[in-house]
């Protein structure tokens, strides 16, 4: 509301809308005036004031009219409206009032209710427009939320949970941007997964993949790898991009131990039920390509280069319980977690 408030005077007789005038201008408000009702549907459009008294006989559109399509104008912020009238029946104060006025004053017109209905008119009207601005910011703040809820869902696809909420704290999503850096990749799959899907029931089917991932998932979470995209029971991970981690190897190292343990507890309850199903998993470090590829609403942070590729081919290679690697994570400080177990060899 403003600082002195607005008024708008509409009465079709000169001399009343003169009284009104030295009245209010007297008590300090800023006065403006019509004639009319479409006057004063103009000039409420136009100046948006702050209060309206409103006459009801008038020529043209008569005050009725003019207080329904106030109100009814979904455009026009909240507007009080005093109707003044020399209509002083009840039936007259009921129908202006359902007609939308607020406050409903006759003629002739008492200074002092005047100017109390003025002012407790004004002080609603302030109220309103404090209301309406804690609205728009609390509708701000929502769809500042909502805006970052979803960009945190779209990273939590491929990205840990505190990766993702990392990259949105920080403001910036550039991180995702092209570039080449140096990574470990991470390939993992079932071994016997195609022949299994091609003879086993969709229901089944489903229910061991829900079990793997159910399995897998949190691991690799806790070892804040970056999850790039399922390929029905194929993983592939990788390490040290989005952000980067000094320890790349290491965490797939023990990803790679979890995991095994992980599905190896899985295998016989599988097996019970007739599904002869093993795990393999293949590893390697290098420079990759790695961004954001797709098109309009569907998009998927990736890695792209030849240690993804010699991942995979380590992975295809592996037999089950295999951990197939390059020389270059094996030489790493993981070198240490991986002597606990014999079956995980190292590829040259």
């Amino acid at each position: 509301m403003r600082d002195p408030a607005r008024i708008l005077v509409v009465d079709d007789v000169a001399d009343n809308v003169e009284i009104l005038r030295m009245r209010l201008s007297a008590l300090g408000y800023e006065v403006i005036v019509a004639e009319d009702g479409e006057q004063a549907l103009a000039k409420v459009a136009a100046e948006l004031p702050d209060l309206v008294l409103l006459d009801i006989m008038m020529p043209k559109i008569d005050g009725l009219e003019v207080v329904r399509r106030m109100k009814a104008d979904a455009g026009l912020p909240f507007i009080p409206v005093i109707l003044v009238t020399a209509k002083a029946s009840p039936k007259d104060v009921v129908a202006g009032l359902d007609a939308g006025g607020d406050d409903y004053l006759t003629k002739p017109i008492d200074h002092g209710a005047l100017v109390a209905r003025v002012r407790a008119m004004l002080r609603i009207k302030a109220l309103q427009d404090q209301v309406r601005e804690l609205n728009q910011g609390l509708e701000a703040k929502v769809q500042a939320q909502v805006g970052e809820l979803e960009r945190v869902g779209r990273l939590k696809r491929f990205l840990a949970p505190q990766l993702a909420e990392a990259i949105i704290s920080a403001g910036d999503e550039k991180i995702l941007d092209n570039h080449r850096r140096e990574v470990a990749a991470f390939f993992c799959d079932l071994r016997g997964f195609t022949s299994f899907s091609e003879t086993a029931e969709p229901e089944d089917i489903m229910a061991l993949l829900a079990e793997y991932h159910g399995a897998v998932g949190p691991l690799i979470r806790k070892y804040e790898g970056t999850l790039d995209r399922f390929t029905g029971d194929g993983m592939l991970v990788f390490f040290n991009d989005p952000l980067p981690c000094p320890d790349p190897a290491e965490r797939a190292a023990r990803l790679a131990l979890e995991m095994r343990t992980a599905v190896e507890k899985l295998i016989p309850v599988w097996a019970r039920r007739g599904h002869t199903l093993g795990f393999g998993i293949g590893m390697a470090q290098g420079y990759a390509t790695l961004g954001r590829i797709g098109f309009e609403d569907r998009f998927d942070y990736t890695a792209i280069g030849a240690v993804i590729n010699l991942a995979a081919r380590l992975c295809a290679d592996a037999r089950d319980g295999q951990i197939l690697t390059t020389g270059r994570p094996w030489r790493s400080k993981a070198r240490s977690r991986w002597k606990t177990s014999a079956n995980a060899p190292c590829a040259a």
